[in-house]
């Protein structure tokens, strides 16, 4: 779309609203919201105004819609949800779908009760979250049950009569049967909502205060009771990522950049003063695009979620429209939300750890360091040659049965499918690790045809490894590979002629990308294993029997109606059967006896009788 196509086209207000480019098939390219459609949208076709990803958005662009808005709080509320709905390519787009989980206290029940929920409302009750850990709120509403007697059930307390198990436990104060007053009940659930919020000065003394009221009325075992919670809510305090008891809540958004054009977001979830969470979102192609900018589409796309925010929102510099932001949240989300760049204090420190973090998460999920780590994995091993291929052999079995090998191969940051390879152990009976690692190795080597990586790993200690260095020579393959065994619990590396294993729990690139291949190659053997297996589960008896048609199967089971009922049948009683005959009658009650016996096993036969 050029200047003069541009004025083919219908003349946009001079209001606020929403515009949308689309290409010649009316599939939407970009989303964008103003303040004047008219002005903003002839924006795009004065050269050195846009930057080079929207220029070529406009030359693929064939038509432009819009709508209009009251005003440019409303514009970016559907800016926001037309991202969602067409996901453009040429707009920031966040994959992040997941409605994160909250602890919920709810105020509005004559008796409050905390659950965990997926969407927070403005109904007056109280929300603590988001959550990116389930695991870590989950263990806080644990402790919660364990030291606050407040219920966690979502009965009507109207006709029960009998508290449950909850009560007899101590987890709750029974309010359903009348074991609790209200005044005393509500005590519990204001302590549950300062632990929570991270009031801990507050909630201590109160507590302090509460334990010496009961030792002075001689209630010892009640102050007890308070004593027990003080220490264990001090206790699991000092064991929590505190980062500042005066930050309240904030998040704190950190950016990282790599050369390829992508991008990383890093927030952390500070609340209560705690670190309750840490999340990462990748982002391609963004090279070019000002930081403001890539700001605002973040904040506006993260947010227009059903997402409580903070008060706080920390950035590496200053976002673009933020005092329309600002206002938007208000409207959604009912907060007003101050974002800052702060340039000193403890803010400052934790966005600078965010800043780091983005930096790293970045470095490994784009793999653009994988010469670096490949470089340190030869240092370690001692090679001299260059590392860019890695291949790693497992083997799968329950006692022998259905055992498989497999191959999967990672090449320069990532793993190459196409030449994963797996087998079936046809010539091993029985456990034997070492001659299915053997057997695995002589195959897939052969199949591969010289293409073997530059490392090959075994997963195994030094007797799977001495097998596949012997299956390698009798391939009569000229490889010149370096094999090495990695070994789990603990994780670890053994090289020929060397007893001394290299030990893999120091976290460092080499050996996590050793260990991720490693459970590749695991995952893969597994799944072809679990396959043979479910389909030996569902395979019928009959069906290891010569002679016996699908035909002739279903035949035997219309008439006898299970295998247990032909097995004990009489041989005559089958040859009856049309289609079958005394021989094959008794050659199939022999089977299955023999079937039944365990007689049967991989690469065995017996005597069949006539």
């Amino acid at each position: 779309m050029d200047n003069e196509s541009f004025t083919k086209l219908p003349m946009l207000p001079a209001s606020s609203g929403v515009y949308l480019f689309k290409d010649g098939k009316e599939r939407v390219l970009y989303v964008g919201k103003a303040k004047n459609l008219k002005n903003r949208v002839r924006s795009y076709f004065h050269k050195g105004l846009v930057d080079e990803r929207k220029a070529k958005m406009v030359m693929q662009a064939r038509d432009i819609s819009f709508v209009v808005t009251e005003n440019e709080v409303e514009a970016l509320a559907l800016e926001a949800n037309f991202i969602k709905q067409y996901k453009p390519p040429f707009n920031i787009l966040l994959k992040d779908d997941k409605a994160y989980p909250y602890l919920c206290v709810k105020l509005n029940e004559q008796w409050p009760f905390i659950e965990i929920v997926r969407r927070y409302s403005n109904d007056g009750n109280i929300y603590i979250g988001p959550y990116i850990s389930s695991r870590g709120m989950k263990e806080c509403l644990e402790f919660i049950k364990r030291y606050f007697p407040i219920r966690t059930c979502r009965y009507s307390l109207n006709n029960i009569k009998r508290p449950c198990i909850q009560y007899q436990i101590g987890n709750c104060g029974g309010p359903c049967a009348g074991h609790i007053d209200r005044d005393a009940y509500m005590d519990s659930v204001n302590d549950v909502i300062a632990f929570l919020k991270g009031e801990r000065k507050e909630l201590i003394n109160r507590l302090n205060q509460r334990m010496q009221a009961l030792s002075d009325q001689l209630e010892y075992e009640e102050a007890a009771k308070i004593r027990d919670r003080i220490s264990a809510i001090t206790g699991t305090w000092d064991t929590q990522k505190v980062v500042s008891n005066e930050l309240g809540d904030m998040d704190v958004i950190g950016y990282a950049q790599s050369d390829d054009g992508s991008g990383l977001f890093n927030i952390f979830f500070v609340r209560g003063g705690s670190l309750i969470g840490v999340k990462d979102f990748y982002l391609k192609d963004v090279a070019g695009l000002r930081l403001g900018e890539m700001l605002y589409s973040f904040i506006e796309q993260f947010y227009s979620k059903d997402l409580l925010p903070p008060t706080a929102i920390i950035t590496p510099k200053r976002p673009d429209n933020i005092t329309l932001l600002t206002k938007w949240m208000k409207k959604k989300h009912g907060v007003s939300v101050k974002i800052s760049s702060p340039k000193d204090g403890r803010p400052f420190e934790l966005l600078g750890m965010a800043q780091e973090n983005a930096i790293k998460s970045l470095s490994q999920k784009t793999g653009t360091s994988y010469i670096e780590v490949c470089h340190e994995l030869a240092q370690r091993l001692g090679l001299s040659e260059v590392i860019e291929e890695i291949g790693a052999f497992d083997i799968s079995n329950i006692s022998g049965q259905e055992a498989v090998g497999s191959f999967v191969f990672w090449q320069r940051g990532n793993f190459e499918k196409s030449r994963y390879r797996h087998i079936r152990i046809k010539t091993v009976v029985g456990i034997n690790d070492y001659a299915m690692m053997k057997e695995a190795v002589i195959r897939i080597v052969r199949n591969l045809k010289d293409k073997l990586p530059d490392l090959i790993l075994i997963d195994g200690g030094l007797g799977q490894l001495g097998s596949a260095i012997e299956g390698i020579k009798e391939s009569g393959i000229d490889v010149s590979a370096n094999i090495v065994g990695i070994a789990k619990k603990p994780d670890r590396i053994f090289q020929k002629g060397s007893d001394n294993p290299i030990y893999l729990d120091d976290g460092s690139p080499s050996s996590l990308l050793l260990i991720k291949i490693r459970d590749e190659a695991h995952r893969f053997a597994i799944t072809y294993h679990r396959k043979l297996r479910d389909n030996r589960i569902l395979k019928s008896p009959l069906d290891n029997i010569k002679g016996i048609s699908k035909i002739r199967r279903l035949a035997l089971l219309k008439h006898f109606g299970s295998i247990k009922k032909i097995k004990a049948a009489d041989p005559a009683e089958i040859a009856s059967i049309k289609g079958f005959n005394s021989k094959l009658a008794n050659l199939i009650v022999n089977e299955l006896n023999y079937l039944h016996e365990g007689i049967l096993s991989i690469g065995l036969k017996h005597p069949q009788g006539d």
